[in-house]
């Protein structure tokens, strides 16, 4: 083992001025080495990785590290607002081997029941119809009125969610991630939620993916659904809403894609794959515990203490040269969907969502800017996640009263059928 030595003080990874500035707070965690210590909330401290070997080395790790908070969980307050994302819930997301194989199992065959051009066809509709309730205005805020609102709707369609309850989803997960002194309460909304529907669906089982899960062969109970549907949907509605968030804007401003939303070189395709290694939507996560004490990478580590994996710092480290050949030659590399047994299991679904998204709205708004400067644009705080607050757009008018009408018509159609055919 190497001299101990003490660490400096922990770099706080909330507040606004985190959110401002996130690779200048990256830069400086750099100064220390391959990992340094983060303060996620107050009185909350992590190491966290920022050396896109070490953060590889640690995904893989099974044999060093453990998923499983419960020992580090025993020393944070139970109102701490991290633990509404950190915290041990039977889920996939925070366990290892056999167990978590079964719940793995048990997402990965729901979630491969959302057939690609099912799910295309679905989000290409809801994204029009969305855009034709503001394109008349010639100026939108596309995080509110878009980039949430369409993730959202999949969630709700595919799951089998009463429309009455999609926004406290929305409000239960962003409350999570935001994770402040509400995101306790906010999480417990969302899991109320789930709750009511996971009940309904066991007395009286639908064609859809909580019906599914409920059914697996895994044997999950009530609240071992509840816990799967509330990770399935806080790792895939908030990120997408980002990732369509930080594209769009990214598109906007990037010089390279100059003409882009009339027929430019650049595509969406590439925007996104941009996004994903330089402004990940999960910007810091992948929570590791040592399994007993121990040195990584030239760190002293103690059994169960908080390490965190910096998939934006990471990135950045090993990220290709700005051009697009570049970029696209490297795109299977960065760690924005994580790596190792842990690797996001809804990465397809999400990134035809996004896509579809950012091509409905190109296609339909081909002339929109930025309504403000860049410079002015605000991000949600909070240590998780890289997220707009807002994203005010000007265009020319477009009406699309005539196809916007028949779209809700057909969408109406549609929400009075299941989305989702399931089983025999």
């Amino acid at each position: 083992m190497t001299p101990y030595v003490q660490p400096p003080e922990p770099l706080a990874l909330y507040g606004p001025e985190f959110a401002a500035d996130p690779r200048d707070h990256y830069r400086r965690l750099r100064g220390h080495g391959p990992l340094a210590p983060v303060r996620l909330a107050p009185g909350i401290d992590a190491l966290l990785v920022t050396d896109y070997q070490a953060a590889v080395d640690l995904l893989r790790d099974t044999h060093t590290f453990t998923k499983d908070p419960r020992a580090w969980q025993a020393t944070v307050p139970d109102d701490s607002p991290v633990l509404p994302v950190l915290g041990h819930r039977p889920t996939a997301l925070f366990s290892d081997g056999d167990v978590h194989a079964r719940y793995r199992d048990a997402i990965n065959d729901s979630l491969a029941l959302m057939e690609p051009h099912v799910l295309r066809a679905e989000v290409a509709r809801v994204a029009r119809r969305l855009i034709g309730e503001f394109a008349a205005a010639g100026d939108a805020d596309l995080i509110a009125q878009y980039a949430r609102r369409l993730p959202l709707h999949v969630f709700v369609t595919w799951f089998g969610v009463e429309p009455g309850d999609g926004e406290r989803i929305v409000n239960g997960i962003a409350g999570m991630f935001n994770s402040t002194e509400n995101a306790t309460t906010a999480y417990a909304d969302l899991v109320e939620v789930v709750t009511e529907l996971v009940a309904a669906r066991r007395a009286r089982p639908r064609r859809d993916l909580t019906s599914y899960l409920l059914g697996h062969p895994a044997g999950l109970d009530n609240d071992e659904t509840v816990r799967q549907i509330t990770l399935i949907m806080s790792a895939g509605h908030d990120p997408t809403t980002n990732l369509i968030g930080n594209a769009l804007l990214h598109m906007l401003t990037d010089a390279r894609y100059a003409g882009s939303l009339h027929g430019g070189a650049m595509t969406a395709h590439e925007a996104i794959n941009e996004v994903l290694w330089q402004d990940p939507p999960l910007a810091n996560l992948g929570a590791h515990y040592p399994r007993h004490d121990t040195e990584f990478h030239g760190v002293r580590l103690r059994a169960g203490q908080l390490v965190l994996v910096s998939y934006a710092a990471a990135n950045t480290r090993s990220a290709p040269g700005p051009s697009g050949s570049a970029v696209r030659s490297g795109a299977s590399a960065h760690l924005a969907w994580s790596a190792g047994p842990h690797r996001c299991p809804a990465k397809q679904p999400a990134l035809l969502i996004a896509m579809t998204a950012i091509e409905q709205l190109t296609s339909q708004l081909c002339d929109a800017e930025l309504a403000v400067p860049a410079g002015g644009l605000k991000w949600r705080p909070g240590p998780f996640h890289r997220a707009l607050i807002r994203l005010p757009v000007r265009f020319t008018p477009v009406d699309m009263s005539a196809e916007a009408h028949r779209h809700r018509t057909a969408g109406e159609a549609a929400d009075g059928q299941q989305a989702v055919s399931i089983g025999p």
